[in-house]
């Protein structure tokens, strides 16, 4: 009879601790998982993945914070550093801008006499004082607002507030590493007004913020952003404004003050792209009873400009889109431009360059500038927004398009440092 094995000789003692290796690759011993292939397919797999991973992994956009995601972080136009990445995008502050070519004719616009006659110093001295004794965000934005901005009544021009600029694509050169652009109060035409020719049209009004400055800041921001789309949507033509010619502007107001900029692109010496933020004109509204009527006037005729500019490209949009339609592939409201190669049940969708101007932007990267239509008209037509100083800052954004979502951000200020800051944008043809 066979003597039984010797245990200590044919099996080995138990380790305490596995091999880290073991540890680490084993699953109930099954083999390793074999790594996916580098292709288009996966690719997209790995990416519809991510997007279903978005519900559980929402990042913070608080102002003041950055917006992470699983690749990238983004500055928020409130925190630290916002400034310095703006400048590396290309967006030049009011003293380094230039003035545009068409100053002259901008400032006589807003200069223009109006059909209807301006407040009577009763109502002025009801600003004042509301101004004044304003304690809060909503008090300034329903009172600022009301007494300086025009309401249309159009059935397909709307007003939204605190809209975000979502259909911009990543990284396409003024936006590099930075949060959305987010104004306050948006006002223009619907995306329903453009069929058939495919678009999305987004605004802002921006709650209250730290002071003027963060105020233009914000603003040369918007501005940029107004700049590139609309460079989009005449590029989707094959038009380009003139060089050197403001087509879009922003105001900052703190319900005191109230500021005027022109926007536009330049082409630096090293091939990219520069955002001018250039200063139109600055008026009190509190000073007297005709420079409030002088700010007020200013205002509004660039509001009903660029409702004049929406309407204009609207139609020419629509009526290159009828002639060239047979050329174009359907597209899917909400997407930029369009480079599509679908595999299986997944599509893939990269940037397709078309620039305007340069195919450059500041941040050294080679730009996306999107000829889809979603994209351009997006804020091709006027905008207009506000921020505010000492206590109260807004800014708004009068562009034609529908309205897809908005947050409030609202804070509460000291009664030494309160100020509603008003930012507004729109566009000259």
């Amino acid at each position: 009879m066979d003597e039984p094995p010797n245990r200590s000789q044919e099996e080995p003692a138990p380790q305490t601790t596995p091999p880290r290796k073991r540890q680490i690759d084993s699953d109930h011993d099954q083999p390793p998982t074999k790594r996916a292939r580098l292709t288009r397919k996966n690719l997209a797999r790995f990416n519809k993945m991510g997007k279903n991973d978005k519900g559980s992994k929402k990042a913070s956009t608080h102002h003041g914070s950055t917006t992470e995601s699983s690749s990238t972080k983004t500055l928020s136009t409130t925190a630290s550093g916002f400034d310095v990445q703006a400048r590396k995008n290309g967006i030049l502050d009011p003293f380094s801008s230039k003035p545009p070519k068409n100053l002259e004719d901008i400032r006589k616009r807003a200069a223009g006499s109006r059909a209807t006659a301006s407040p009577p110093a009763s109502e002025y001295d009801d600003y004042v004082n509301t101004v004044g004794k304003a304690r809060n965000e909503a008090t300034m934005v329903y009172e600022v607002g009301g007494a300086l901005l025009k309401k249309y009544n159009d059935k397909g021009y709307r007003r939204e507030f605190n809209q975000t600029f979502t259909n911009y694509p990543k990284d396409a050169g003024f936006n590099n590493g930075l949060s959305a652009p987010q104004p306050d109060f948006v006002e223009g035409l619907e995306m329903e007004e453009y069929r058939p020719f495919p678009v999305d049209e987004p605004g802002e009004w921006k709650g209250r913020g730290k002071d003027m400055e963060l105020a233009r800041l914000q603003s040369a921001y918007d501005g940029a952003a107004l700049v590139f789309a609309r460079n989009q949507a005449l590029s989707s033509m094959g038009k380009s404004d003139p060089p050197g010619q403001a087509n879009v502007t922003t105001f900052t107001t703190d319900g005191t003050n109230l500021n005027l900029y022109a926007h536009y692109t330049t082409l630096a010496e090293d091939g990219t792209l520069e955002y001018h933020q250039y200063p139109i004109k600055s008026t009190s509204l509190v000073s007297s009873h005709q420079e409030h009527n002088d700010g007020r006037k200013g205002l509004r005729n660039e509001q009903d400009h660029a409702r004049t500019q929406s309407y204009a490209l609207k139609d020419q949009l629509k009526e290159h889109w009828k002639q060239h339609h047979s050329n174009l592939h359907p597209i899917a409201e909400g997407t930029h431009s369009l480079d599509t190669h679908k595999e299986d049940d997944y599509e893939i969708i990269g940037h397709q360059p078309t620039p305007p101007t340069s195919s450059k932007h500041k941040s050294g990267k080679s730009s996306s500038h999107h000829s889809h239509h979603s994209h351009h008209s997006h804020h091709s037509h006027s905008s207009h927004g506000h921020t505010s100083s000492s206590g109260h800052k807004r800014k708004a954004s009068l562009s034609p398009g529908s309205s897809s979502g908005s947050s409030q951000h609202q804070s509460t200020a000291g009664r030494l440092c309160k100020a509603a800051v008003a930012k507004m944008t729109h566009e000259h043809p």
